[in-house]
């Protein structure tokens, strides 16, 4: 199976852990865009620890004054709402939000 998890909070979600998939991407979006832009004692958040696929919607960092550019993890790509259209139907089968 491939997952999409859409996270939309700053804090860790204490389920993140123990998703397991074929495929796994997780989406930072709203407040969860944090997670990519902000470092906490030096140390980008635990949230990017997985090895897994991260993406951070564009506007959802613009809207909180950060820029494409921001982003604290090399890992994370930035993607617009075209992109994300395109994740959702064409990478990954199921999505959920935490």
């Amino acid at each position: 199976m491939r997952l999409a998890v859409f996270v939309s909070e700053y804090r860790e979600p204490a389920m993140l852990e123990r998703l397991k998939a074929e495929k796994l991407g997780i989406v930072l979006v709203q407040n969860g865009v944090y997670h990519a832009a902000l470092k906490k004692d030096g140390n980008v958040s635990p949230v990017l620890s997985k090895d897994v696929e991260y993406y951070a919607l564009s506007e959802d960092l613009q809207s909180r004054g950060f820029s494409d550019s921001d982003v604290v993890d090399n890992k994370v790509k930035v993607i617009n709402y075209d992109g994300l259209v395109d994740l959702i139907f064409n990478d990954y089968e199921k999505t959920i939000w935490l």
